[in-house]
């Protein structure tokens, strides 16, 4: 992978899309809130999933591979004993895709014992590692999220727990959110610009932390809010409450829109907005820059459906040209015309050209009467390579459509995302070196058109500057070897002046 100047940037750590979750409950265990709470994040990592709790005593854990329904019986669950604990899903898209790598990860020290959850990339992994290793520190594996518990425990060792979470925050750079077990309090944690998300929630008896609020509505709870770009939360023993603690602030924040437009579930709330709602809108921006008159918009399921109801319910209400539309004039109408076999997982084997060719058929199969004899609109999230886009045009052409125009609910994805979402290399983002049209040309798309930037930052509510849009501008949020980057950044400096300066 090249920067496009020659240079290849570095990639360090191990970029992570995953779901994290911590509950501190009044006279019950956590291990089956936890769990139930896992399944509501399964979407956010496939990998393996773990919990650790603690009783007071002693820290119970239980970490392995495969999906939470399969990692758990209900005997690991009775030996999870204590009314705390932390909980993982992981999806690693670098890096070692072993058990080692599960989380959460758990170490046992002088001043207690640890067990952390990590979502999110750190780009200074590895010279903290090295550090670290040379000081005496025994690594087991290749991940981020080890090199983050390791530096918290030296940390606990000389300060107390807030200063200690504050130190190593100064030291890590890149996106990250954490829960932690400390013992048996529970902490919770977000990088300073907020890349990854993270929330607060009330439940009856107690409160919790998750990566996504669809976790704590699986639970009855209520969201409180979500944890701020560079703030602490340690939720108090019993479930009595939580404790806030502002430890950076930044000028800006580096939320990441892709979440929104693809990641996280619909019925989920982040940053404020309701994820279905956010999609909808872009779907109606996505009407008033590039509508076009078709016969039929329809989705590909299940990522471009809230975005092609958006598109239809803007194009009832105005033309293509943007003029309102006559009472008689219904507009476009919106149908179901790819019908998803939810059987087929992303690992499916096809080890040949022509079984590749055939993954659509074995994913999507078409409704003939809502595509033959139509000009159809098809609508998608993203197009990341081409290939999936290329078979699904000449799959509705085949099934009779007389036009296929693709509209996107986001702008061209140009370069890798370092910061935890599992994106190609540039050599094989499709978006990386072609225009829209060469792009459209090689779909064999009767028209084309991306969302673009404004347009996701106007329904976001934010400003371009305060959202990490590197994936579709190149410019990246954080200082990152071989990558331009949008605002005036630096990593924090390693090393034993820095381990030790005053806070």
């Amino acid at each position: 992978m090249t920067d496009g100047r020659g240079e290849t940037p570095r990639r360090t750590g191990m970029t992570e899309k995953c779901g994290v979750v911590g509950v501190s409950l009044n006279g019950r265990d956590a291990a089956r809130p936890l769990y139930y709470a896992l399944y509501a994040l399964q979407h956010r990592g496939q990998e393996s999933a773990g919990i650790v709790t603690h009783d007071g005593f002693q820290q119970h854990s239980h970490v392995e591979m495969g999906l939470v329904g399969d990692v758990f019986e209900e005997d690991d669950l009775d030996m999870l004993n204590g009314a705390a604990g932390v909980g993982h899903v992981r999806y690693p898209t670098a890096g070692s895709v072993d058990s080692c790598c599960a989380q959460p990860f758990s170490v046992s020290f002088k001043s207690g014992s640890l067990g952390l959850s990590h979502n999110g990339n750190l780009v200074n992994a590895d010279e903290i590692r090295e550090e670290l290793a040379a000081a005496g520190h025994a690594f087991t594996s290749d991940g981020d999220t080890e090199v983050i518990a390791h530096d918290l425990a030296r940390n606990l060792l000389e300060e107390d727990l807030v200063r200690a979470v504050k130190r190593t925050m100064g030291r890590i750079h890149g996106s990250y959110s954490l829960t932690i077990s400390h013992d048996d309090t529970i902490l919770g944690v977000r990088d300073p610009q907020g890349n990854r998300p993270l929330c607060i929630g009330k439940l009856e008896d107690g409160y919790m932390l998750a990566s996504e609020s669809a976790a704590i509505d699986t639970l009855d709870g209520e969201l409180v809010r979500d944890v701020k770009p560079g703030e602490l939360i340690v939720l108090q023993e019993d479930g009595a409450g939580f404790d806030s603690y502002q430890l950076v602030e930044e000028e800006h924040t580096a939320h990441c829109f892709f979440e929104h437009v693809y990641f996280a579930r619909p019925d989920s709330v982040i940053d404020e907005t309701l994820v279905y709602e956010a999609r909808r809108n872009l779907g109606r921006k996505l009407w008033e820059e590039s509508g076009v008159e078709t016969d039929v918009v329809m989705p590909v399921p299940d990522s471009g459906r809230a975005f092609a109801s958006g598109y239809a319910d803007a194009a009832s209400e105005t033309t293509a040209d943007g003029e309102p539309r006559d009472a008689d004039d219904d507009g476009v109408e919106f149908a179901e015309g790819l019908m998803k076999n939810r059987y087929v997982g992303r690992t499916f084997i096809m080890p040949t050209q022509d079984e590749r060719e055939r993954a659509v058929r074995l994913k999507l199969n078409p409704i003939k009467s809502t595509i033959e004899g139509k000009t159809v609109t098809v609508i998608d999230d993203s197009i990341v390579r081409g290939t999936t886009s290329t078979q699904l045009v000449q799959l509705l052409k085949d099934c009779g459509a007389e036009e296929v125009h693709v509209r996107i609910g986001a702008p061209a994805i140009v370069a890798p995302c370092y910061m935890g979402i599992d994106m190609a290399t540039r050599e094989e983002l499709i978006a990386s070196d072609k225009s829209t049209a060469e792009i459209r040309d090689e779909i064999s798309a009767d028209s084309l058109a991306y969302l673009s930037t404004d347009a996701v930052a106007e329904v976001l509510g934010k400003e371009r500057i305060d959202l990490c849009l590197g994936c579709v501008t190149g410019e990246y949020p954080y200082d990152i070897e071989g990558e331009e980057t949008d605002r005036d950044v630096s990593r924090p400096e390693v090393g034993e002046q820095a381990i030790h300066a005053d806070d």
